[in-house]
């Protein structure tokens, strides 16, 4: 899937320079002391795909442009993430806090669609390992997510003050809740499946549904490789589906 590229210079360049400060944090973070390997080997229990892993790394993915991924581990609890794509029309920022019954995430994000209209989404949420209860039916590691978002941007609708037919970008802003799941099935040491699902809710009945499905292979201890294809609905920017491959190496 292409995306049509904005003319948001300032933008671009505020995003790459978060990737830039990304790759060098994971610069240092090598060269660092190795007193934080007991850190490592606690994130190394955790499947590379799992959402709740506090973990260094760098990643690379095509899914129609090229993009740029990564997270910085502070300690074994929190971590900071980003990600941008190859014309910085589409960014994401955010952090995490790990706690003993599941993960903490808040997340701004800006996303361009195919339609014209594009929209910054802030978040703040949790997913809860189900596997902390002892719940992992036929080996299925199931982690549910829940949170408050709040979403604003423009969507291209017709005009009834111009001339008939003419398309013209309408702001918008929206509250709301979301609630889904993502499911990971490891199939032996290298391959793992995963898929996911969920929606949101907000004022002015603005909806949003979307699932996807993958798949992840360990190449080794530091390195995996995942194919992922999601599809979603929104009831403001319409229908969207992305065919994504990612690389990631960990530190």
């Amino acid at each position: 899937m292409r995306f049509k590229k904005i003319d948001l210079k300032s933008q671009k360049l505020l995003a790459w320079i978060l990737a830039g400060s990304s790759m060098l944090a994971f610069s240092s973070r090598i060269l660092a002391d190795e007193s934080e390997s007991q850190t490592e080997e606690v994130s190394d229990e955790k499947n590379p795909e799992d959402p709740t892993k506090v973990v260094t790394r760098l990643g690379a993915g095509y899914n129609g442009e090229f993009t740029i991924n990564g997270s910085f581990g502070i300690d074994k609890a929190r971590m900071i993430s980003g990600f941008v794509n190859s014309d910085a029309s589409e960014w994401r920022l955010g952090g995490s806090w790990l706690f003993e019954k599941g993960i903490v995430n808040f997340n701004f994000k800006k996303n361009q669609y195919d339609s014209g209209g594009s929209s910054i989404n802030y978040n703040v949420g949790t997913f809860i390992p189900l596997k902390v209860f002892g719940i992992e039916p036929c080996g299925w590691q199931i982690f549910p997510n829940f949170g408050l978002n709040y979403t604003e941007g423009d969507i291209l609708s017709v005009s009834e003050m111009q001339s008939p037919g003419t398309p013209v970008l309408v702001p918008i802003d929206s509250k709301g809740v979301y609630l889904g799941a993502f499911a990971l099935r490891p199939i032996n040491d290298k391959w793992t499946f995963m898929c996911g699902t969920g929606g949101s809710y907000g004022s002015g009945d603005t909806t949003n549904i979307y699932a996807g499905t993958g798949v992840s292979f360990r190449v080794t201890t530091k390195q995996s490789l995942n194919l992922f294809y999601s599809v979603s609905e929104s009831s403001d920017f319409g229908g969207r589906n992305t065919l994504g491959v990612n690389y990631k190496y960990e530190f």
